[in-house]
């Protein structure tokens, strides 16, 4: 008969305390599933992170237990999410910007078969320091031109390997790691997250920057034109208004011949053309 476990492993006792403890501590709880990421990406943002979020890799089992025992709105829509391996983050910086940073936080990884090129894969001239064997045909595949000299491989000059979005090889991924090249951009975004009452989708975490930046440009821009022509001043427009009023009250002084030292020059010489104008006119007239 198969009996029920009364103790468990240190570490998942010590995790499923940590998942109880930091809510109390944290307002937001953030998933990554880590399909797509590697182990090595995390360990500089916890470094860089280490006093505003807390990143725990999780057991998924283990995580459901911890959370289900909460009190918390709209926990269970989390628990669902925990499926495979994850990682959990707690902070109590808004989801949204927590994102933003973890989208700027990118590193340079090594590639595995079948990744995309994130740059020009740039091979520089010089000593590989590798020893001359099989691999020479793979330096060969790749389009990189070699000599063997004093024992080692040398590229005899800057060979570009792979094009930016090209796809990479298994067997130059391993040549592209024993030269110690990292073609992989990466960086981490959040799968989901809780807050309060409030379970946000992956899709409803992502944010274009750039996009609002130039919608909040524009619409300065707008309403700054719509504050001079109707000549609401503040102190973002008070001189653009009283370079535009000193500009139509000029331009009227003008047109109605009213003599200014600002304005005569102008005015003399807006009567000399008309006068000339006219008797031009004059002069046609009395010439029939």
């Amino acid at each position: 008969m198969q009996q029920n476990r009364t103790q468990y492993p240190q570490k998942k006792t010590q995790m499923y305390q940590q998942i109880q403890q930091l809510p109390k501590k944290y307002k937001i709880i953030a998933l990554v599933r880590m399909e797509k990421v590697r182990s090595s990406q995390l360990l500089p943002l916890r470094k860089k992170f280490k006093n505003d979020v807390e990143i725990i890799s999780i057991k998924d089992k283990v995580a459901q237990k911890a959370l289900a025992s909460l009190n918390m709105p709209s926990v269970e829509k989390m628990i669902e999410k925990l499926v495979g391996q994850c990682v959990l983050m707690f902070t109590n910086m808004s989801p949204h910007k927590l994102n933003i940073l973890l989208g700027k936080n990118k590193i340079m990884l090594v590639a595995r078969g079948g990744d995309k090129a994130s740059i020009d894969v740039v091979i520089k001239a010089g000593n590989t320091g590798i020893t001359p064997g099989p691999i020479l045909t793979d330096f060969k595949e790749a389009g990189i031109a070699t000599k063997i000299d004093q024992g080692t491989i040398w590229i005899t000059k800057d060979s570009t390997a792979a094009k930016k979005g090209d796809i990479i090889s298994a067997k130059l991924a391993t040549l592209l790691s024993k030269l110690d090249v990292k073609p992989v951009e990466a960086g981490i975004i959040l799968n989901a997250a809780l807050e309060e009452n409030t379970v946000y989708n992956q899709e409803e975490l992502v944010i274009d920057v750039e996009k609002y930046r130039e919608a909040f440009a524009r619409a300065h821009q707008e309403a700054m034109s719509l504050s001079i022509e109707i000549g609401y001043i503040t102190k973002e427009n008070v001189s653009a208004i009283l370079a535009r009023a000193a500009q139509h009250a000029r331009a009227l002084a003008i047109e109605s011949g009213y003599l200014t030292d600002e304005t005569k020059e102008q005015t003399l010489q807006k009567g000399h053309a008309q006068a000339v104008a006219l008797a031009s006119k004059l002069k046609n007239y009395t010439a029939q």
